[in-house]
């Protein structure tokens, strides 16, 4: 028997009201996908035109892809086989970036833990003041930080980066799982250490395998944040542990910006964000509907 609208005990019309308004959703969410995804697309889509192309006009949308942009950011000129700076610097992003991050979440979630759960004094004032170390841009604190870096000798270090880096993710961090750690019931706590648990064991085998999501989150956007960091990284760094943000400002020549160069080197510098990104969306996923459990 073949399906008629009216069988299924609806009127017409508000079956093509369904139909109507699943069009309309969808359409708009395409719409706001193609927006979102238009930047990323038109860099990729640059990275793989010929010089030629690039500054044709009008726009080419239909062209030849080549792999000389990416050549030219990894390969020296006039060598068939020598790397270029670039790759050191984006090893040094991943070094600088990685370890970071791992000391922001990590003591992060140990301050939020100790605001959550204990009673001090000032409380509000002291998160508070955490919160303050991110209101200052970074341009009127460069200064003041590379006469004390340069006394100290971290300017031009990986050390220095990552513990700058850690510093500035912290107020992130705190505040961040703060907010997941108290959706957490301290009933879970209060078992554990009556059937004998620690503390210290108590929060490493209750309260850290539910704040996963969390931690993942915040490290994710931790990582972004120490990933694209510029003003310090041109300031604070030479030869040596130079990023990858200033390395691609490099291309901006006398003779004019590469913008095949930059679109290449920019999409390679968006890859390991992604992939971090990818393999942890599980945790992302969980992490929005975190705080979910009730006593």
């Amino acid at each position: 028997m073949g399906y008629s609208p009216r069988s299924s005990g609806r009127p017409l019309s508000t079956v093509y009201h369904l139909l109507s308004t699943r069009v309309v959703v969808v359409a708009v969410v395409l719409g706001a996908l193609l927006f979102y995804l238009f930047p990323i697309l038109w860099m990729l889509a640059t990275s793989f035109k010929a010089p030629g192309d690039v500054f044709a006009m009008p726009p080419k949308h239909l062209f030849l892809p080549t792999l000389v942009n990416y050549r030219k950011v990894f390969v020296a000129a006039g060598q068939w086989v020598g790397a270029t700076e670039f790759p050191r610097r984006l090893a040094n992003s991943l070094i600088i970036g990685s370890i970071s991050t791992v000391l922001a979440v990590a003591l992060g979630t140990l301050s939020a833990y100790a605001f959550s759960r204990f009673p001090m004094k000032g409380k509000d004032d002291l998160l508070f003041f955490i919160l303050s170390t991110r209101m200052l841009p970074p341009v009127a604190i460069v200064i003041p930080i590379f006469l004390m870096y340069r006394d100290w000798g971290l300017r031009d270090t990986h050390l220095g980066l990552i513990l700058l880096y850690t510093v500035f993710n912290m107020a992130f961090a705190v505040w961040m799982m703060k907010g997941f750690i108290d959706e957490i019931p301290k009933d879970y706590e209060e078992a554990a250490m009556c059937d004998g648990y620690s503390r210290a064991r108590a929060f490493f085998k209750v309260v850290l395998p539910q704040a996963i999501p969390a931690m993942a989150a915040t490290a994710v956007f931790c990582l972004i944040t120490a990933w694209n960091e510029f003003a310090f990284a041109l300031v604070l760094t030479g030869a040596n542990a130079r990023t990858a943000p200033p390395e691609i400002v490099g291309k901006i020549r006398p003779e004019g910006i590469q913008w095949g160069e930059v679109a290449a080197s920019g999409f390679v510098m968006l890859l390991p964000v992604l992939i971090f990104t990818f393999l942890v969306r599980n945790h992302l996923l969980r992490g929005v509907t975190f705080g979910a459990v009730r006593r």
